[in-house]
């Protein structure tokens, strides 16, 4: 069994989605992901401001084996990176869960319904 906390929501691109009470999304990669990289090395994440659409590629993680894109799940605006991640990109390796990478608001009429709940994406990556 993958470690999938039920409470978020998942991108079949390995991102988790957690909705704030603002109604911000706080977004990372999954345990999954961040097993399959390796050790991290380095992250560029977004700017702040920065208005992203669903599926663009909008941060980079860097891994001691390889690069990959990390992916808006959602079409918003950037409000914050967390910077702590960046000084310390190892924290990804330790919690994937507890290290989150930038949050979106996002934009006016966006679903949530397509993103995947625990078992969804759970069933995506035993079938990958």
């Amino acid at each position: 069994m993958a470690n999938l906390p039920t409470d978020l929501k998942y991108t079949s691109s390995h991102e988790w989605i957690r909705v704030e009470a603002d109604g911000t999304l706080t977004i990372g990669i999954t345990d999954h992901a961040q097993d399959a990289l390796g050790d991290i090395v380095f992250l560029e994440l977004p700017e702040t401001g920065r208005v992203v659409e669903a599926g663009e590629a909008c941060a980079v993680i860097e891994s001691v084996k390889a690069a990959s894109d990390i992916y808006a799940p959602v079409a918003g605006e950037i409000v914050e990176s967390n910077s702590e991640v960046i000084d310390a990109p190892e924290t990804v390796n330790a919690d994937a869960y507890a290290s989150w990478l930038f949050r979106i608001q996002p934009a006016q009429g966006v679903d949530l319904s397509a993103l995947l709940d625990a078992a969804a994406y759970e069933a995506a990556i035993a079938n990958a």
